[in-house]
């Protein structure tokens, strides 16, 4: 089978390899073979299979990369069923991908602290990124939630953060690997069940706006744990605005640590709990400093799933001054939209997820559309993009929906996404970047 292709330099007929992609598109080139020479094409390869749903979680931290450091081996987990949300005593089983072996799965843990969106936060350990990794975990017997560090060397739990008084698991690990931060996720699954744990206790049940509760940060070599910011804190800032806010309880989204660990962006949200009426909604962006500093409240929301560019610039979508919906670059130290990427042909979507690779060279935007994920990956340094087929993601919605989620591998060549394969089961997909020569 052959894909015919039409591009401004010329029409071409190459062979199609299934999930193959090698649709590619250049602006700003000024001649054909600069074009040529500059193209690149995209391959979908299905890693995972069988009867099982395998998958490594949700998007929503930055540089969040599934591999270790050599590359060898890509997290992952296993669950029964992806019908539903689990239930509190349900396990999921973690393991990883040895692609030095036919993509073989190598079984190590399991977990009780999970969800089909952010699975259970993996982070591969910036201390210790060949054999290391974060989860998050909880004590059946309490109910209590907790974080764990995983030697797959030593085929073991070298770590665990328990904090009774305020049980709290990973919401973020510095990419310097000195800190992350903790969130309460029995609060996130009262206020949105999406972002939590069925089953979890919520300690600060009892108050919207908590003085004893909010983002932690929890030292990674001794385990100290502190107060950042509390929701009480937060309710004040945005008070200073809204001083009639009316809210059922805040909770917290998408704590982004930025690409030098001194910084952290996040959303102030309210009124997404079943029953809620939506349109009293409270989603306010925030920054603050890694040292509980510089609290920020944004006037300009940057939505979608942000991620941090280099510097203070964060990429996201905000309406243009046309009112239109872009991928912007926004600086947060300066409170301004500092410029744009794409249109609406490369970015049908601003707001889906996107992903910065290693280099900050390349970038992912995906999308759905009519039942299925697709994906813009964008080179920064000339402009050249392509977009992929379409991976199906069933008819999954609200809180068990399978978003596009991309994250990129370390090599900056590959970003690792979710779908499902022809058998009907969830599994892991890569989709990998290959240089063209036409």
């Amino acid at each position: 089978m052959k894909l015919s292709i039409s591009t401004s330099f010329g029409n071409f007929e190459i062979p199609l390899l299934a999930l193959t992609i090698v649709v590619f598109f250049c602006s700003g080139c000024k001649t054909e073979k600069d074009q040529a020479d500059s193209a690149f094409s995209l391959q979908i390869e299905q890693l995972t299979s069988g009867t099982k749903h395998h998958f490594f979680g949700y998007i929503g931290q930055c540089q969040t990369i599934p591999w270790n450091e050599s590359g060898q081996y890509i997290l992952g987990m296993e669950i029964d069923t992806i019908s539903r949300m689990p239930r509190p005593d349900e396990p999921a089983m973690i393991f990883v991908i040895d692609t030095e072996d036919e993509n073989n799965i190598i079984p190590l843990d399991q977990t009780y602290a999970w969800n089909p969106q952010q699975g259970t936060m993996f982070y591969w350990n910036p201390l210790a990124p060949e054999t290391q990794f974060f989860f998050n975990d909880r004590d059946l017997e309490t109910g209590k939630i907790f974080t764990v560090i995983y030697d797959i060397k030593e085929r073991k739990r070298v770590k665990e953060y328990r904090y009774e008084d305020t049980p709290i698991a990973n919401g973020g690990v510095a990419v310097n690997g000195t800190a992350w931060l903790g969130l309460n996720y029995g609060r996130l699954a009262r206020l949105r069940p999406v972002t939590g744990y069925p089953g979890v206790p919520d300690w600060s049940e009892e108050e919207i706006a908590p003085k004893n509760d909010g983002i932690f940060i929890i030292d990674v070599k001794t385990g100290e744990k502190n107060l950042l910011v509390s929701y009480h804190q937060l309710d004040e800032k945005i008070r200073e605005s809204i001083p009639d806010l009316q809210h059922s309880g805040l909770f917290i989204n998408h704590t982004l640590w930025n690409r030098n660990s001194d910084r952290i962006y996040f959303f102030a949200r309210a009124g997404w709990g079943p029953g809620d009426d939506s349109s009293n909604r409270v989603n306010v962006p925030f920054t603050i400093n890694s040292d509980g500093t510089g609290l920020t409240l944004h006037s300009i929301f940057v939505g979608g799933h942000p991620e941090w560019d280099e510097g203070n610039i964060l990429i996201g979508s905000a309406p243009d001054d046309l009112g239109k919906k872009r991928q912007v670059l926004y600086d947060v130290e300066h409170k301004q939209i500092q410029g744009y990427m794409g249109d609406s042909v490369l970015f049908p979507n601003p707001e889906g997820d996107i992903s910065l690779s290693p280099d900050a060279n390349w970038f992912a935007n995906g999308f759905g559309k009519n039942g299925k994920n697709y994906y813009t990956i964008l080179r920064r340094n000339d402009g050249v993009w392509a977009k992929s087929e379409g991976i199906g993601k069933g008819d999954y919605s609200g809180d068990i929906r399978i978003d596009p989620a991309p994250r990129w591998n370390r090599t900056n060549d590959a970003i690792l996404v979710p779908g499902i394969a022809p058998n009907g089961t969830r599994q892991m997909f890569l989709i990998q970047v290959f240089s063209n020569k036409i």
